[in-house]
């Protein structure tokens, strides 16, 4: 039975063109089916995770880290008895919006973009899904629920003005009420993504031989999890006793946000999804012990992986390359695709252009951007490498 203040799938707040709905999906269930369905979904699959997509097999990328998400996502979201099908489809949105390398994409773009408006990868993702998935007849995007579009621009709390220019624009025709907290299907995803990233990140690392097993042992959280797994396992084979661990250190993220999030709901007593929203502080939340360990955690990563001596480097290589495609199609917009090229030549001024020609840019996959920046403009390809974090 669902939560007084979970959302109710039988009276969502609309989309922006009425439609009639399914007779056999909840609205949610099929916001959850157009963003798997969509472009920019099928493109996270060469997406920077933490590794460049080219590097391996076996290392996440933006795609299976969605994935990861909504599994997770789910699992929180029914123990709490909310809104699974929501907090999926939030789940599965929330990076659409990332451009090719990563976080490192993210800051070459919105250095480029400062002059025109900036960007930014949530508002990138609320403008795919509202504007640039152009495959109905009767609208723009993918025509979402309120609720949907609510968890994919504020996940992660109340956003401060100035708005970045994709949620001013889109907040103008579809007020989304970007001031409150989201509701408790959009926090569960955004606490999903933690937990996901905070695991997956340490597997990937320990792949790539960035850090040794024995260096993660001594790390807050882990070292108990090794431990309990020395005990109950002893003598393991090197790989399993660290899967073993990993395993064990995702569970205790995930108990810790479901008990810590049941109290703060119990506390609330919140009798609707509008209590939540305007409770003023996030429901979903890490025991504060474990949020100081999280950053321990996080600290380690950051040096031993994300910004390791290789690892600038290859960021260096890649920003220089997005530095270079952007120029370039400022300068030859006509080497834009055929479908791009009706709203460059209506383009009034050069603000309008360079929106243009970052949207097309973030949504380039990693191998799609290379092969791009080969061709128009030569040089070197991108070795393989390791060039974000989170």
């Amino acid at each position: 039975m669902a939560a007084r203040y979970a959302t109710d799938p039988a009276s969502p707040r609309g989309r922006l063109y009425a439609e009639e709905e399914s007779a056999h999906r909840s609205p949610f269930q099929r916001d959850r089916d157009r963003i798997i369905h969509s472009s920019a979904f099928r493109r996270l699959k060469h997406k920077t995770q933490v590794f460049i997509e080219h590097e391996g097999d076996y290392f996440r990328t933006r795609l299976t880290h969605s994935i990861e998400v909504a599994q997770v996502a789910r699992t929180v979201a029914a123990a709490l008895d909310l809104n699974v099908e929501l907090t999926e489809a939030i789940a599965l949105a929330h990076d659409l919006g990332h451009t090719p390398f990563g976080h490192t994409g993210e800051e070459a773009l919105d250095r480029l973009m400062q002059p025109y408006g900036g960007f930014d990868h949530n508002a990138q993702a609320l403008r795919i899904v509202t504007d640039l998935e152009r495959h109905y007849a009767e609208w723009d995007g993918l025509n979402l629920t309120w609720e949907t579009l609510e968890g994919i621009a504020k996940h992660n709390g109340p956003v401060p003005q100035p708005w970045p220019y994709a949620l001013a624009a889109y907040n103008t025709r579809h007020d989304l009420e970007l001031h409150t907290h989201a509701g408790p299907e959009a926090q569960v995803a955004a606490l999903s993504d933690d937990i996901a990233y905070n695991n997956h990140d340490l597997h990937d690392g320990l792949r790539a031989e960035l850090f040794s097993t024995d260096e993660l042992a001594e790390l807050p959280v882990l070292s108990d999890c090794f431990a309990r797994v020395d005990v109950k396992y002893p003598g393991l084979n090197y790989y399993r006793r660290r899967h073993e661990a990993l395993r064990r250190f995702f569970g205790v993220l995930v108990e810790d946000v479901i008990a810590v999030s049941r109290r703060n709901l119990t506390d609330l007593d919140a009798q609707n999804v509008a209590e939540v929203r305007h409770a003023g502080r996030m429901m979903i939340q890490f025991t504060p012990a474990l949020w100081e360990d999280l950053k321990v955690i996080r600290a380690f990563l950051f040096t031993r992986m994300y910004r390791a001596p290789a690892v600038v480097e290859m960021r260096h290589v890649v920003t220089s390359m997005l530095d270079e495609l952007f120029a370039y199609y400022i300068d030859t917009p006509t080497e834009l695709p055929k479908q791009w090229r009706k709203e460059v030549a209506e383009a009034e001024d050069r603000q309008t252009l360079a929106r243009i020609v970052a949207d097309y840019i973030a949504g380039m996959t990693d191998r799609f951007a290379i092969q791009e920046h080969e061709r128009l403009i030569g040089g070197r390809a991108v070795p393989p490498g390791v060039i974000d974090g989170n």
